[in-house]
């Protein structure tokens, strides 16, 4: 499923990165938002979504979430 429509407060394990865009791929990378990492939703927003990855948290847009597969 895709991060747009994970609930809010479970936290997720992302099972890929669906991007052809390098650039998207290597920001998402330095997030430490790559595959068998658990990542959280804290709140879906218009326009977006507040993320827990690690130790951070992280305001990232609809074409991010969009791109990010979780199990």
């Amino acid at each position: 499923m895709k991060l747009t429509v994970a609930e809010e407060g479970k936290e997720y394990i992302i099972r890929d990165i669906e991007t052809d865009d390098e650039e998207l791929n290597s920001f998402l990378f330095s997030l430490g938002c790559y595959s068998g990492e658990p990542i959280t939703v804290i709140k879906h927003r218009k326009g977006g979504s507040v993320v827990a990855i690690k130790d951070g948290r992280y305001n990232i847009d609809t074409q991010l979430s969009d791109a990010i597969i979780v199990d």
